[in-house]
């Protein structure tokens, strides 16, 4: 075998900006990986059963040699070529299989061969899920938090994106947090969504003792939930409260949930069945809060709808969404809203418009780094 280049360093693998090449199989991938890694298996899901099968069997010689003869050389020096194609775009990269152990060897023995000496991962893929579920323990229980709380449409989320020492978790879950909030990309895996948070705040710990700003979230963002020390911790963390007028609400509403998520829509399926996505997805978004908005306002949302979508099919215009926003602003998001806050008003600390509340957090974190220093 090659002289190992080996990392221990879990840090700077996982926060340094490197890409990651995991050569697990795709079935152990699909379970959990981490952002900026790129599944190009050493083995498929069905020889790597039973490369496992001869190796529980009859020992480690006898699998690899099994698994030599499942990765004819034709098969074995278009997996390098692909391996090397990967390590050309990221030559300061990682490669690792589950637990840094004879895949991973094997992988860099052959792009060694190929005359490439490429890093891998000591422990593999186990070595850092366990690295990041104690530092998440560790960091949450570390860290201040601060949440960013306000009503459904006023922009907390472009909000979040100016403050340095904040992590977007709906942009990590790709998913916006509300019944409306689904996204043209499918969600993460619970692991996969932890491991990136976790990830995020390793990147922030670098400033101990400022706060970490987040979205006040629910339990759950979509189908993925916050991780239980996160969510220990902020259901504890004071909230600044952002404040928008309505007409501001609405026209956030229309850039995010009619103009952008279109585009992204017709850009994955095309103009015409871009648009029969993007309508199902908002008559199918209604519907699910139809219970709980009543069956006559669900009527009423549904026709204002339907209206808009029409306009919009035939001029281009967006307008008359704006009354359907409205609507489901003011009977649906904002009672829900005011529940859920009479809980937490003894943590507000900070309530106001965008412009004062970013203001204000940068003095906070700025007064914070002070008394460090």
């Amino acid at each position: 075998m090659v002289n190992e280049l080996v990392s221990d360093d879990y840090v700077q693998v996982l926060t340094g900006g490197a890409a990651l090449l995991d050569v697990r199989a795709p079935v152990e991938f699909s379970k959990g990986a981490f952002p900026g890694s790129q599944n190009i298996p050493l083995l498929d899901d069905k020889a790597r059963h039973l490369v496992g099968i001869e190796y529980k069997n009859a020992g480690q010689q006898s699998a690899i040699d099994l698994g030599k003869r499942l990765l004819p050389p034709d098969a074995r020096n278009d997996l390098v070529q692909r391996w090397l194609s990967f390590v050309a775009r990221n030559p300061d990269g990682y490669l690792y299989c589950f637990r840094g152990g004879l895949r991973s060897r094997i992988a860099q023995q052959w792009l060694n061969d190929a005359g490439c000496d490429y890093r891998l991962v000591k422990g593999g893929y186990k070595a850092l899920r366990q690295f990041l579920i104690q530092t998440l323990q560790q960091q949450c229980e570390q860290v201040p938090f601060c949440l960013i709380g306000g009503r459904t449409g006023t922009g907390k989320t472009r909000l979040l994106n100016q403050i340095p020492n904040s992590i977007d978790l709906e942009g990590l879950a790709r998913h916006r947090g509300s019944s409306f909030g689904r996204m043209v990309v499918s969600q993460p895996s619970n692991i996969d969504f932890e491991n990136a948070v976790s990830i995020a705040l390793l990147a922030l710990s670098k400033e101990r003792n400022v706060p970490v700003y987040l979205e006040d979230e629910a339990r759950m963002i979509g189908s993925v939930c916050i991780p239980a020390p996160l969510r220990e911790q902020t259901q504890r963390a004071p909230v600044a409260v952002l404040e928008a007028p309505l007409e501001v609400r609405v026209r956030y509403a229309v850039e995010d949930y009619v103009v952008d998520l279109l585009k992204k829509y017709q850009a994955k399926l095309g103009e015409s069945a871009g648009f029969n996505a993007f309508a199902d997805y908002h008559r199918e978004s209604l519907s699910r809060v139809q219970k709980r908005f009543g069956g006559v306002r669900y009527k009423q949302a549904l026709s204002l709808l339907e209206k808009a979508l029409q306009t919009h099919a035939s001029t281009g215009k967006t307008h008359d969404y704006d009354t359907f926003i409205e609507m489901i602003l003011i009977d649906y998001y904002d009672p829900m809203y005011d529940y859920q806050m009479k809980a937490k008003q003894d943590r507000f600390v900070f309530t106001g418009d965008a412009k004062s509340l970013l203001e204000w957090s940068l003095s906070n974190s700025l007064a914070v780094r002070s008394n460090i220093t």
